[in-house]
């Protein structure tokens, strides 16, 4: 029997049919924790950029999915690091072949907008870091008429002010970089000094306080052999502008450092040593760095990179020829206990936790799987620190992903 509607039954299934669809965009959006900005050195296009792939994590399962138009063009070749503004609306990206600093609006459904690119004052970036209105980058060399790949010279750290904009959503901008009044130049040079004075310093990685206060900067003496690693330390002024710490002498790091996080106590930094596998701690007393007790704690094979889980006291490791993730419980000394180790997708080299609830944590596999990387989920307990893994983790990304940067649903930590 054929069933007849009247107007207003049609008006009301409308309704229905609206509000249900309204309800189930809503349980979507409240599903999203976080988006996660993944970068692919694999080069794509016409202009032989890399990628970004942008994943969502599921709150309930954790499992990450790609949103529907991912991938977004880097704007550059060979992508190696990425920071996200503090107020989580831009994301930075740094392709090392170009030298530069490309700048991207993130919407509230995670795409990507590419708005200004930026040179960096040296050759090769490496890492990148963002505090507040400054954005900090690592150039593995400084930027002299003789440095090359043929004709190594030390690496250095810049400063780059950030004018946030009054835009909706806000499109910030890097000014110039910051000058270091000690030798008119726009860069910060990794230097030792008597025997050792000219040897090539190769950076690997930085750190900034979650204070603001002070910048940390690990390199190793690629002179010496076998490679002798260092953390350089460096005060924050007001403006952005670096002043060294402890007279600009580093402190010693091991062999190869890889690695380096803080926790957000700013009382404590990690550095993972690539050639020993251990992890080495220390205490920050006025922005030196103090060797903790018991420090180096042992790693996985070849760590790569390092995390400290800002709400709950962990920290865990990348282990890249091992392809696991060591956990650690950190004591009210900075110490560190180990709590398991974790297989991941082939050769992690990035990790990080998601920042809506610390409650997600994901490395970026080079090797990954075939012809892709590929992205490990992991769901962390926050009463233990050990690690399940997600929902159909491991995911896929595009060929060769190096770094990975984190922002909550819709921008904000509200």
């Amino acid at each position: 029997m054929r069933m007849k509607f009247n107007k207003l039954s049609q008006l009301l299934l409308v309704s229905a049919a609206g509000l249900l669809v309204a309800g189930l965009m809503t349980a979507c959006e409240v599903l999203t924790v976080d988006f996660v900005f993944v970068a692919s050195s694999k080069a794509a296009g016409p202009n032989n950029y890399g990628e970004i792939d942008v994943f969502e994590i599921n709150s309930e399962s954790g499992a990450m999915r790609q949103i529907p138009t991912s991938p977004f063009p880097s704007g550059g070749r060979n992508p190696v690091a990425e920071a996200v503004s503090s107020d989580n609306t831009n994301l930075y990206v740094v392709n090392q072949d170009d030298n530069s600093i490309v700048q991207f609006i993130i919407g509230n459904d995670g795409k990507l907008y590419p708005q200004n690119t930026t040179n960096t004052p040296g050759i090769f970036p490496i890492a990148v870091a963002v505090n507040g209105a400054n954005l900090f980058i690592l150039d593995t060399y400084q930027p002299l008429p003789t440095c090359s790949t043929a004709d190594p010279c030390s690496g250095s750290v810049a400063a780059y002010g950030i004018t946030p904009s009054k835009d909706n959503p806000p499109s910030d901008a890097l000014g110039a970089p910051l000058t270091n009044p000690s030798l008119g130049t726009n860069y910060w040079p990794l230097s030792l000094t008597g025997s050792n004075a000219g040897h090539v310093l190769v950076p690997t990685a930085l750190n900034v306080l979650a204070s603001g206060a002070s910048l940390y900067v690990t390199a190793y003496d690629s002179n010496a052999s076998p490679t002798v690693g260092y953390v350089f330390g460096f005060s924050i002024g007001s403006g952005g502008a670096l002043t060294p710490l402890n007279g600009g002498a580093p402190f010693a790091a091991g062999t190869h450092p890889s690695g380096i996080a803080s926790d957000s106590t700013n009382s404590f930094v990690y550095v993972s040593d690539y050639a020993t596998g251990q992890v080495l701690a220390y205490a920050i007393n006025g922005g030196s760095l103090t060797p903790l007790s018991g420090s180096p704690f042992q790693a996985g094979d070849q760590p790569a990179a390092i995390v400290v889980d800002p709400k709950y006291p962990y920290a865990y490791v990348a282990n890249s020829l091992d392809s696991t993730v060591t956990a650690y419980s950190i004591g009210s000394g900075g110490a560190l206990s180990s709590l398991g180790t974790y297989s991941t997708g082939s050769q992690p080299v990035a990790i990080g936790i998601d920042p809506s609830t610390n409650h997600f944590l994901f490395t970026a596999n080079f090797l990954g799987s075939g012809a892709s990387g590929t992205i490990s989920g992991f769901e962390v307990n926050t009463t233990a620190g050990t690690l399940v893994n997600s929902q159909n983790s491991p995911y896929l990304a595009n060929a060769f992903p190096t770094a990975v940067a984190a922002i909550p649903h819709n921008g904000t930590l509200k």
